[in-house]
């Protein structure tokens, strides 16, 4: 049964086999609800078996791409909430961010505008990052009385950026703009608005011709052989090697370049 989530926009182009997800509250900048975060949570841990998908993109509609959780459908009910309460939420969100780092495939982030909050986590938690000029980005949670660390941030951050720079940007909640966050490697690259969405698909579409399984693998040891000593992630990466030389793409990688034509790989 076909992907057919309600608080957001999902399409598929089966052509190309990217989904896209597009978050359509444009008059709220995208803020999320608590009903966006689960289907978001619930549709990247659907989309890691999708039939059909090989790339992803994520993007949303109007000014921003996403300010975080909606002042009034979810900061104010949360002081309505005990501390068992409270833990259910930042489970939640947390879970969204662990469903886009273990979906293995690829995930591009089209940044259109304003990026904050919990939208600036679910940007750093993408595989790329392509964002338009007016793209400013901050992580408020300093702003408003909560740690810094927050859906794994304090994890993500610190190995796209730099530890330095990631607690600046954690403790002062200030907002960076999109040629600054281009220079610390927050950001891949940066285009004109207009050009954003296209230049994410034509990525995306180009990760969905390669291996599918080896993007998986390698999505897969990014996140493992963080916490890995050097000898373990050698290790780690002698079996993901040998299992995709196992796999039929390997094969299908040769006989392609022996014969002088594009690989085919499934």
């Amino acid at each position: 049964m076909p992907l057919a989530p309600k608080s957001f926009l999902y399409e598929h182009d089966t052509k190309s086999s990217v989904a896209t997800i597009t978050l359509n509250r444009p008059e709220r900048l995208n803020a999320l609800t608590f009903e966006v975060y689960a289907e978001l949570r619930d549709t990247f841990r659907a989309l890691d078996t999708e039939s059909g998908v090989r790339a992803i993109v994520i993007t949303g509609e109007g000014r921003g791409f996403c300010t975080g959780g909606d002042v009034n459908d979810i900061i104010g009910p949360l002081f309505e909430r005990d501390h068992d309460g409270l833990l259910e939420f930042t489970r939640m969100t947390c879970d969204l961010i662990l469903a886009i780092r273990e979906c293995r495939r690829p995930v591009i982030a089209a940044l259109n505008g304003t990026t904050a909050g919990a939208g600036a986590v679910i940007a750093s938690a993408c595989d790329v990052r392509i964002a338009s000029e007016s793209a400013k980005i901050a992580f408020l949670f300093t702003k408003v009385g909560l740690c810094g660390a927050d859906m794994g941030i304090a994890w993500l951050l610190p190995r796209i950026i730099g530890f330095g720079r990631a607690t600046e940007l954690l403790m002062t909640g200030e907002f960076t703009d999109a040629e600054t966050a281009l220079r610390m490697g927050l950001y891949n690259r940066v285009v004109p608005v207009a050009e954003v969405l296209g230049e994410a698909r034509k990525l995306a579409e180009k990760l969905a011709r390669g291996p599918s399984y080896a993007l998986g693998v390698t999505k897969q040891s990014l996140n493992q052989e963080a916490s890995l000593d050097l000898a373990s992630a050698l290790q780690a990466e002698a079996e993901a090697q040998a299992v995709c030389m196992e796999n039929p793409n390997f094969r299908e990688a040769y006989e392609a370049f022996t014969a002088k034509r594009e690989a085919e790989f499934v």
